[in-house]
């Protein structure tokens, strides 16, 4: 496997597990369901696109299809070290004591590769994409031949974030796949990849997990927030088990709860709280207190957005939102601002993480720009 286990993950929470070593994935039956179908009636695909929101379980469904295929024997029956599964499966399970498994988890199983973003040679630090020379690593993959044959699985987490030479790089292969190798590229805004990679691919959409399966998925990563958080985190997360780690790792349920609180009175936001976000995310040591902020604001203004379209507030993720939604987000014509917003905040964090941007320079113009928004609101409102 292509990995380097001293390499930093750039694919998962920090602090909890890494999707490969998750036995279990909740809600997404049908996903499941949909694949194995294909395998029982001998249409199965070279390339899948798993879809959907981030964090619902795009990579832990891909890891589990990874782990049967490849724990599955070769067409002549084989397969060594009593790894091999018999037969077509009917679910994708995989024994407890398969040692695939611990291959997989251990990152040296020598038939599955996983394209993902790498550090920079000269800085050490993580790319904000995947390059061709990652690409190049699929391809030197390719030309080895596992010594006890069956299928190789090659794992693209995310193909979102693959440049323009990485994705056509890629695209040879999906055009041109060797024999026995299974593609699995997780997207969480499928819009944005080269249409001729979608064209070429067999989609499995993934949804948004209900409080229920939110919670038991938190349950079983030893994560039980509090009942009064709980809706708050189901709010803010949509269904996403990643997102609902970040908010807990990060205290971003406290970041909204003040972010809201900057801003409950629907009028100009005091520079004094302005200042104090800002010293929050100064300093390195802060810089995932930074990337949270900015995930938040969007994810507010979106919420604003919403609210004002659908005519009718969300549940409330934090004291005095829906005073705030009331006031602010009522009507079309405040939605439209709201949204135009939205497309504004996220052009220019984007631009400001990619380049690396001073980050309390980034959250100043940002709350500059909500409070913008704001007065144009209030003289609509006049």
């Amino acid at each position: 496997m292509a990995d380097d286990t001293a390499l930093p993950e750039p694919d998962c929470v920090p602090g909890f597990p890494h999707p490969r070593a998750a036995r279990r994935l909740v809600g997404q039956g049908d996903a499941e369901r949909a694949f194995l179908d294909a395998l029982a009636q001998g249409r199965l695909h070279h390339a899948w696109l798993l879809r959907g929101p981030r964090g619902i379980g795009k990579a832990t469904l891909a890891y589990k299809i990874a782990r049967m295929m490849i724990a599955k024997p070769p067409d002549d029956g084989g397969g060594l070290f009593g790894d091999a599964i018999s037969g077509v499966p009917e679910s994708l399970e995989t024994p407890g004591d398969c040692p695939v498994q611990a291959r997989i988890e251990a990152q040296s199983e020598p038939r599955l590769s996983v394209l993902r973003r790498t550090p920079q040679p000269t800085t050490g630090r993580m790319r904000t994409e995947i390059v061709v020379d990652d690409v190049r690593a699929v391809r030197r993959f390719l030309s080895l031949s596992a010594a006890d044959g069956g299928w190789r699985v090659i794992i693209v987490d995310d193909a979102d974030l693959m440049n323009r030479n990485a994705a056509n790089a890629l695209l040879k292969f999906l055009e041109e796949p060797p024999a026995e190798t299974l593609f699995l590229l997780i997207s969480h805004a499928p819009a944005g990849l080269l249409p001729t990679i979608r064209s070429r691919c067999r989609t499995l959409d993934l949804s948004p997990l209900g409080a229920t399966d939110l919670g038991l998925v938190l349950e079983a990563l030893g994560v039980a927030p509090e009942a009064k958080n709980a809706t708050a985190l189901a709010q803010l997360s949509g269904g996403s088990v990643g997102d609902a780690l970040r908010f807990v790792a990060g205290d971003g349920l406290e970041l909204y709860r003040d972010l809201i609180g900057l801003l409950r009175n629907g009028g100009r936001i005091d520079r004094a709280g302005i200042a104090r976000m800002v010293e929050r995310c100064a300093g390195r040591q802060n810089d995932e207190t930074y990337r949270q902020l900015l995930d938040l604001i969007k994810l507010l203004v979106a919420r604003l957005a919403r609210a004002a379209g659908h005519g009718r507030p969300p549940p409330e993720a934090a004291p005095g939102e829906q005073a705030l939604i009331a006031r602010v987000a009522a009507t079309p014509e405040q939605g439209r601002l709201w949204a135009e917003l939205f497309a504004e905040v996220t052009a220019r964090s984007r631009h400001a993480v990619a380049v690396n941007l001073d980050p309390g320079q980034t959250i100043l113009d940002t709350f500059l720009q909500l409070d913008s928004t704001l007065a144009r609101l209030n003289s609509v409102a006049a």
